[in-house]
Protein backbone atom coordinates (compact mmCIF):
# COMPACT_ATOMS: atom_id res chain seq x y z
CA UNK A 1 0.00 0.00 0.00
CA UNK A 2 2.95 2.31 0.54
CA UNK A 3 3.98 2.25 -3.12
CA UNK A 4 0.96 4.14 -4.51
CA UNK A 5 1.43 6.81 -1.84
CA UNK A 6 5.08 7.24 -2.80
CA UNK A 7 4.11 7.42 -6.46
CA UNK A 8 1.51 10.07 -5.67
CA UNK A 9 4.12 12.03 -3.74
CA UNK A 10 6.50 11.96 -6.69
CA UNK A 11 3.77 13.29 -8.98
CA UNK A 12 3.52 16.48 -6.91
CA UNK A 13 5.80 19.41 -7.79
CA UNK A 14 7.11 22.26 -5.73
CA UNK A 15 6.77 25.83 -7.01
CA UNK A 16 10.31 25.85 -8.42
CA UNK A 17 9.61 22.76 -10.51
CA UNK A 18 6.40 24.35 -11.78
CA UNK A 19 8.39 27.43 -12.78
CA UNK A 20 10.84 25.23 -14.71
CA UNK A 21 7.94 23.70 -16.66
CA UNK A 22 6.33 27.02 -17.54
CA UNK A 23 9.30 29.23 -18.30
CA UNK A 24 10.19 27.75 -21.72
CA UNK A 25 6.78 28.91 -22.95
CA UNK A 26 6.33 31.92 -20.63
CA UNK A 27 9.78 33.47 -19.99
CA UNK A 28 8.30 36.28 -17.89
CA UNK A 29 6.56 34.08 -15.33
CA UNK A 30 7.93 34.31 -11.79
CA UNK A 31 7.32 32.67 -8.43
CA UNK A 32 5.61 35.85 -7.12
CA UNK A 33 3.32 35.74 -10.17
CA UNK A 34 2.31 32.13 -9.41
CA UNK A 35 1.70 33.01 -5.76
CA UNK A 36 -0.37 36.02 -6.85
CA UNK A 37 -2.56 33.79 -9.03
CA UNK A 38 -3.01 31.52 -6.02
CA UNK A 39 -3.99 34.53 -3.88
CA UNK A 40 -6.65 35.32 -6.50
CA UNK A 41 -8.02 31.78 -6.14
CA UNK A 42 -7.29 30.82 -9.73
CA UNK A 43 -5.09 27.89 -8.76
CA UNK A 44 -5.24 25.96 -5.49
CA UNK A 45 -2.19 23.78 -4.89
CA UNK A 46 -2.15 21.34 -2.01
CA UNK A 47 -0.30 22.24 1.16
CA UNK A 48 1.94 19.94 3.15
CA UNK A 49 1.68 19.90 6.97
CA UNK A 50 4.71 22.23 6.93
CA UNK A 51 2.87 24.67 4.64
CA UNK A 52 4.77 23.98 1.41
CA UNK A 53 2.86 24.16 -1.87
CA UNK A 54 2.54 20.98 -3.92
CA UNK A 55 1.26 21.26 -7.47
CA UNK A 56 -0.26 18.55 -9.63
CA UNK A 57 0.02 18.24 -13.39
CA UNK A 58 -3.54 19.58 -13.56
CA UNK A 59 -2.45 22.67 -11.59
CA UNK A 60 0.34 23.30 -14.10
CA UNK A 61 -2.08 23.02 -17.02
CA UNK A 62 -4.41 25.42 -15.23
CA UNK A 63 -1.57 27.91 -14.87
CA UNK A 64 -0.66 27.43 -18.53
CA UNK A 65 -4.26 28.23 -19.51
CA UNK A 66 -4.26 31.41 -17.38
CA UNK A 67 -0.95 32.64 -18.77
CA UNK A 68 -2.01 31.88 -22.34
CA UNK A 69 -5.26 33.81 -21.95
CA UNK A 70 -3.35 36.78 -20.56
CA UNK A 71 -0.58 36.74 -23.14
CA UNK A 72 -2.48 35.89 -26.32
CA UNK A 73 -5.93 37.32 -25.65
CA UNK A 74 -5.28 40.01 -23.00
CA UNK A 75 -8.17 38.71 -20.89
CA UNK A 76 -8.50 40.17 -17.36
CA UNK A 77 -8.17 37.76 -14.44
CA UNK A 78 -11.86 38.17 -13.62
CA UNK A 79 -12.87 36.81 -17.04
CA UNK A 80 -10.26 34.05 -16.87
CA UNK A 81 -11.69 33.08 -13.48
CA UNK A 82 -15.15 32.77 -15.05
CA UNK A 83 -13.71 30.50 -17.74
CA UNK A 84 -12.03 28.31 -15.13
CA UNK A 85 -15.23 28.12 -13.11
CA UNK A 86 -17.09 26.93 -16.22
CA UNK A 87 -14.42 24.31 -16.86
CA UNK A 88 -14.56 23.16 -13.22
CA UNK A 89 -18.32 22.67 -13.56
CA UNK A 90 -17.95 20.57 -16.70
CA UNK A 91 -18.96 23.35 -19.07
CA UNK A 92 -17.17 24.68 -22.12
CA UNK A 93 -15.66 28.16 -21.74
CA UNK A 94 -16.72 30.84 -24.25
CA UNK A 95 -15.01 30.52 -27.64
CA UNK A 96 -11.90 32.62 -28.07
CA UNK A 97 -11.03 34.19 -31.39
CA UNK A 98 -8.15 32.40 -33.03
CA UNK A 99 -4.79 34.08 -32.68
CA UNK A 100 -3.55 35.31 -36.02
CA UNK A 101 0.21 35.90 -36.32
CA UNK A 102 0.20 39.61 -37.05
CA UNK A 103 1.32 42.87 -35.49
CA UNK A 104 -0.36 43.08 -32.06
CA UNK A 105 -3.13 45.62 -31.56
CA UNK A 106 -3.52 47.70 -28.42
CA UNK A 107 -6.24 46.21 -26.21
CA UNK A 108 -9.09 48.70 -25.99
CA UNK A 109 -12.11 48.84 -23.72
CA UNK A 110 -15.62 48.95 -25.16
CA UNK A 111 -15.70 52.76 -24.94
CA UNK A 112 -12.54 53.05 -27.00
CA UNK A 113 -10.29 53.83 -24.04
CA UNK A 114 -7.37 51.64 -23.00
CA UNK A 115 -8.31 48.95 -20.48
CA UNK A 116 -6.11 47.90 -17.53
CA UNK A 117 -5.14 44.83 -19.55
CA UNK A 118 -3.60 47.03 -22.26
CA UNK A 119 -1.06 48.25 -19.70
CA UNK A 120 -0.05 44.70 -18.75
CA UNK A 121 0.09 43.55 -22.36
CA UNK A 122 3.38 41.88 -23.09
CA UNK A 123 4.54 40.80 -26.49
CA UNK A 124 7.79 39.84 -28.09
CA UNK A 125 7.47 42.05 -31.14
CA UNK A 126 10.87 43.25 -32.30
CA UNK A 127 10.96 45.49 -35.36
CA UNK A 128 14.04 46.69 -37.19
CA UNK A 129 14.15 50.35 -38.12
CA UNK A 130 13.34 49.47 -41.73
CA UNK A 131 10.35 47.36 -40.63
CA UNK A 132 9.06 50.12 -38.35
CA UNK A 133 9.22 52.66 -41.17
CA UNK A 134 7.38 50.33 -43.54
CA UNK A 135 4.64 49.10 -41.18
CA UNK A 136 3.96 52.52 -39.62
CA UNK A 137 4.13 54.12 -43.09
CA UNK A 138 6.33 56.96 -41.86
CA UNK A 139 9.37 58.58 -43.42
CA UNK A 140 12.88 58.57 -42.04
CA UNK A 141 12.68 62.31 -41.31
CA UNK A 142 9.58 61.92 -39.15
CA UNK A 143 11.04 59.01 -37.22
CA UNK A 144 14.27 60.94 -36.58
CA UNK A 145 12.28 63.88 -35.20
CA UNK A 146 10.20 61.62 -32.97
CA UNK A 147 13.42 60.16 -31.57
CA UNK A 148 14.96 63.61 -31.18
CA UNK A 149 12.07 64.75 -28.98
CA UNK A 150 12.13 61.55 -26.91
CA UNK A 151 8.82 60.17 -28.17
CA UNK A 152 10.29 56.97 -29.61
CA UNK A 153 13.42 55.03 -28.78
CA UNK A 154 14.67 51.50 -29.44
CA UNK A 155 14.28 48.96 -26.66
CA UNK A 156 16.97 49.31 -24.02
CA UNK A 157 20.20 47.66 -25.08
CA UNK A 158 18.94 46.82 -28.57
CA UNK A 159 18.41 48.38 -31.97
CA UNK A 160 14.85 47.05 -32.24
CA UNK A 161 11.51 48.76 -31.69
CA UNK A 162 8.44 47.36 -29.90
CA UNK A 163 4.66 47.65 -30.27
CA UNK A 164 4.49 50.94 -28.38
CA UNK A 165 6.99 52.53 -30.77
CA UNK A 166 4.85 51.33 -33.67
CA UNK A 167 1.66 52.81 -32.20
CA UNK A 168 3.37 56.14 -31.48
CA UNK A 169 4.80 56.33 -34.99
CA UNK A 170 1.43 55.56 -36.59
CA UNK A 171 -0.36 58.10 -34.36
CA UNK A 172 2.24 60.78 -35.10
CA UNK A 173 1.77 60.17 -38.83
CA UNK A 174 -2.00 60.59 -38.51
CA UNK A 175 -1.58 63.77 -36.42
CA UNK A 176 0.84 65.11 -39.04
CA UNK A 177 -2.07 65.13 -41.48
CA UNK A 178 -3.63 67.81 -39.24
CA UNK A 179 -0.48 69.89 -39.09
CA UNK A 180 1.03 68.49 -35.89
CA UNK A 181 4.80 68.22 -35.92
CA UNK A 182 6.89 66.14 -33.49
CA UNK A 183 7.88 69.31 -31.62
CA UNK A 184 4.20 69.91 -30.89
CA UNK A 185 3.91 66.43 -29.40
CA UNK A 186 6.38 67.21 -26.60
CA UNK A 187 3.43 68.53 -24.59
CA UNK A 188 1.85 65.05 -24.69
CA UNK A 189 5.11 63.50 -23.54
CA UNK A 190 5.45 65.99 -20.68
CA UNK A 191 1.88 65.34 -19.53
CA UNK A 192 2.42 61.56 -19.72
CA UNK A 193 5.63 61.83 -17.67
CA UNK A 194 3.76 63.73 -14.96
CA UNK A 195 1.02 61.09 -14.82
CA UNK A 196 3.65 58.34 -14.61
CA UNK A 197 5.24 60.15 -11.69
CA UNK A 198 1.92 60.32 -9.82
CA UNK A 199 1.21 56.63 -10.40
CA UNK A 200 4.68 55.65 -9.20
CA UNK A 201 4.20 57.68 -6.00
CA UNK A 202 1.00 55.80 -5.19
CA UNK A 203 2.43 52.36 -5.95
CA UNK A 204 5.79 52.89 -4.25
CA UNK A 205 4.60 51.60 -0.82
CA UNK A 206 3.33 48.37 -2.42
CA UNK A 207 6.65 47.81 -4.17
CA UNK A 208 8.44 48.11 -0.84
CA UNK A 209 6.29 45.37 0.68
CA UNK A 210 8.07 42.26 1.90
CA UNK A 211 5.22 40.00 0.82
CA UNK A 212 6.37 37.72 -1.99
CA UNK A 213 3.31 38.71 -4.02
CA UNK A 214 3.92 42.46 -3.53
CA UNK A 215 5.45 42.94 -6.98
CA UNK A 216 2.52 41.25 -8.71
CA UNK A 217 0.00 43.30 -6.72
CA UNK A 218 1.89 46.49 -7.56
CA UNK A 219 1.76 45.58 -11.25
CA UNK A 220 -2.01 45.06 -11.08
CA UNK A 221 -2.43 48.39 -9.26
CA UNK A 222 -0.35 50.25 -11.84
CA UNK A 223 -2.53 48.85 -14.63
CA UNK A 224 -5.77 49.88 -12.92
CA UNK A 225 -4.57 53.39 -12.07
CA UNK A 226 -3.05 53.92 -15.51
CA UNK A 227 -6.33 53.04 -17.22
CA UNK A 228 -8.27 55.34 -14.89
CA UNK A 229 -5.84 58.22 -15.44
CA UNK A 230 -6.11 57.87 -19.22
CA UNK A 231 -9.91 57.80 -18.94
CA UNK A 232 -9.84 60.98 -16.84
CA UNK A 233 -7.40 62.70 -19.18
CA UNK A 234 -9.43 61.82 -22.28
CA UNK A 235 -12.70 62.92 -20.69
CA UNK A 236 -11.24 66.24 -19.54
CA UNK A 237 -9.95 66.92 -23.05
CA UNK A 238 -13.36 66.02 -24.51
CA UNK A 239 -15.14 68.25 -21.98
CA UNK A 240 -12.75 71.12 -22.66
CA UNK A 241 -13.26 70.91 -26.41
CA UNK A 242 -17.06 70.88 -26.02
CA UNK A 243 -17.01 74.00 -23.87
CA UNK A 244 -14.58 75.93 -26.07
Amino acid sequence: MAEPAASASRSRMNIGQVLDRLRPEFPGVTIPKIRFLEDKGLVKPERTPAGYRKFTTADVERLRYILTMQRDHYLPLRVIGEHLDAIDRGLEPPPIDSVVPTVPKVALAADGLPSPESFTRTDHLRLSRKELLKIAEVGEDLLEELEQFGLIRPRTGTRHYDTDALVIAQTARELADFGFEPRHLRAFKTAADREVGLVEQVVAPQKRGRDTAAAARAEETVSEIAALSVRLHATLVKTGLRSS
